[in-house]
């Protein structure tokens, strides 16, 4: 093996081409139209269009990938992950052309894609499975009988594939048949094969693959485990080794089960044998991937091994050198998936050029990544643009390097979950370790929403940083008050240390014994500040005018269609509604004194009041309803 063509796109890509030159091999890049400057096309040392932007005309056609592999002299293709990785009829083509698949079989390929089959395959090798159907589904009727003897809830699953796509959890009667229904028809829309089988669903589970590495001489090893259970829309977001759940006892459980099913079925090259686990330690089998897995990287980080490299060799007929014994982890590893998407908007996807695009400089963090600033982020692929990783002696040290990295990139441009993460990051469950599969689920306004509150040592960061930005504008005085949103802070004084980052873009704040780093932003005559993956308008007025400031006119954001709640906590001075009043917008509804200061309380939408909850005098809390709309 001397040439490898990567048929892959973006971070993958680079990653393996990274990897194959440190081994002395030359290596072929392909691009479709859209991707032509990316930097994996100029990292390879040959580079092939191979068709125009959509995936069926470029990275899904296996007829022009392998043309261009024999076209460049390529001996060997490694698929990376997504497109066509786990598609069986690739890896025989690829095996068909005389060419080298880096990878297992076609045959193992099959196998374990279809979802029943490696069910059946995993039952033979004594693989714990969650109870579930032997075969497709051909009418509701078998669903309901299932029911009667497993309960609800349950879940209908596509048999031809995962990712998400045809999976439907059913909780009751009444979104039976609008589940099964809709599982058939995505399945068939995702895979061209519309069976679907069910299974009982585990409630709060914790998602655990094991790594394996297996040679063509019987060898198989494996890796310890990951710990998958950050996921949003059934597809992961943050991944972490060692498991912060998983027992040494349970871990030993699991990686027997998983080298023995990698035996049953003759696997070769590194795979997933993934597992859903209860609470209360039950395992079962999900699922084997047969490829490498985006969060490969945290396996590598704590055994100090290149499985890209192990890929290779296998493929090239090695004897895999590394005995079970031999294998010992040190530290804990964490990924997070930098994604173009707007989690505020269930996680849309986002498209467009990188204004700004400027990760860090440190060798203490691993930043795979497949984009440089000036790029254009094309709306065919999936929306994943870097993966960070960081490793540490243990875990809160690995996190702390974690979150200060997100801290300190500068992305502008297109929406990313960079500031989502930074929030997930922080919860006391992240934290502490304690989180399942829907986790992000239940707590999304908490990190994108209504919700999101500002911490008390938050709030000390946003009072310090605005008179630090701001303060400068005003008179020389030491005492300053500090708008943050709607909230009113007191007098306060300048006792942190600031500097400018990226040409006044992101700054770093020195305050109370920590280093802050931040973004700054000024849109429509705003100012917009950004901490800890928050952000927030503020305002600075210099103390001693502040008596003079009668009134600050807002909108409430805590408004919706049918209530009007208190912004800030405060005292009711006037009322100037009245029930039954026609409303227009922009009408004052209340006058609120909160912080020595009056502030009107104008409606966002004409409407008839319905009634008033409050009377004069009377002191508010925050988020208190005020008044309702009919």
């Amino acid at each position: 093996m001397k040439k490898i063509l990567i048929a892959n796109r973006g971070e993958i890509a680079c990653r393996i081409i990274q990897t194959a030159k440190a081994m002395g091999l030359q290596t072929v890049a392909i691009y479709s139209t859209v991707d032509r400057l990316l930097p994996h096309v100029d990292l390879a040392d040959e580079s092939y269009c191979v068709g125009e932007a959509p995936s069926r005309e470029s990275y899904l056609n296996i007829g022009k990938i392998i043309s261009i592999a024999k076209q460049s002299g390529a001996d060997a293709i490694h698929p990376g992950y997504g497109f066509l990785s786990e598609k069986a009829e690739f890896a025989q083509a690829v095996s068909e052309a005389g060419l080298i698949f880096i990878g297992p079989s076609a045959e193992v390929i099959h196998k374990m894609g279809d979802k029943l089959e490696a069910k059946a395959l995993a039952k033979a090798a004594d693989v714990n499975l969650v109870p579930g159907s032997a075969t497709s589904l051909t009418a509701i009727t078998e669903v309901q009988e299932f029911v009667r003897d497993h309960g609800y809830p349950i879940l209908l699953k596509a048999a031809a594939g995962g990712g998400g796509k045809g999976m439907r959890i059913v909780r009751d009667d009444s979104e039976l048949q609008e589940g099964f229904d809709r599982a058939r028809s995505e399945a068939l829309s995702a895979f061209n094969d519309d069976r679907i089988f069910i299974e009982k669903y585990i409630e709060t589970p914790r998602h655990i693959e094991i790594q394996i590495l297996a040679d063509h001489h019987g060898h198989v090893i494996h890796l310890g485990e990951r710990d998958c259970s950050l996921q949003r829309r059934h597809q992961k977001v943050v991944e972490e080794s060692p498991s912060p759940f998983i027992t040494e006892e349970l871990r030993q459980a699991m990686a027997t089960q998983a080298v023995a099913l990698a035996k049953a079925v003759g696997y070769t090259s590194a795979g997933t044998v993934e597992f859903i686990v209860s609470p209360r330690g039950e395992f079962f089998f999900l699922e084997m991937n047969t490829r490498l897995q985006v969060e490969h990287p945290v396996t590598e980080s704590i055994y100090g091994l290149d499985l890209v490299e192990w890929m290779i060799r296998i493929a090239r007929g090695e004897h895999l050198t590394i005995q079970q014994k031999d294998v010992k982890p040190w530290g804990h590893a964490i990924e997070v998936r930098l994604y173009a998407e707007d989690p505020s908007a269930n996680f849309l996807p986002s498209a467009g050029k990188l204004v700004h695009f400027r990760p860090s400089i440190t060798e203490a963090v691993r930043f795979d990544c497949g984009f440089t600033e000036g790029d254009t982020v094309p709306i065919y692929y999936d929306p994943m643009l870097a993966k960070i990783i960081t490793h540490a002696p243990s875990r809160p040290q690995a996190l702390h390097k974690l979150s200060q990295y997100l801290q300190e990139m500068l992305i502008s441009g297109i929406t990313t979950n960079q500031d989502f993460l930074l929030r997930l990051l922080s919860t006391p469950e992240v934290r502490e370790g304690h989180y399942h599969t829907h986790f992000i689920q239940e707590v999304i306004e908490e990190l994108v929403g209504d919700k999101v509150a500002i911490t008390d040592a938050e709030q000390k960061q946003f009072i310090q940083a605005a008179i630090a930005i701001l303060g400068q504008e005003l008179t020389t005085d030491s005492r300053y008050v500090v708008i943050i949103g709607t909230q009113t802070v007191e007098e306060c004084t300048y006792q942190a240390t600031f500097k400018w980052k990226y040409q006044r873009k992101l700054f770093s704040l020195s305050f109370e014994g920590q280093q802050v780093i931040g973004r700054y932003a000024t849109t429509n005559g705003k100012h917009l500040l950004t901490i800890n993956g928050l952000t927030q308008e503020v305002n600075v007025v210099n103390a001693q005018h502040w008596p003079a400031v009668k009134h600050l006119k807002f909108e409430s954001s805590s408004q919706d269609n049918k209530t009007v709640k208190a912004p800030m906590p405060g005292t009711i001075i006037a009322l100037p509604a009245r029930v039954g009043q026609q409303i227009k917008k922009g009408e004052p509804l209340a006058i609120i004194e909160a912080m020595k200061m009056e502030n009107i309380l104008r409606s966002q939408q004409e409407g008839v009041i319905s009634e008033i909850c409050v009377q004069n005098g009377e002191n508010l809390s925050r988020d208190q309803v005020i008044l309702r709309f009919a």
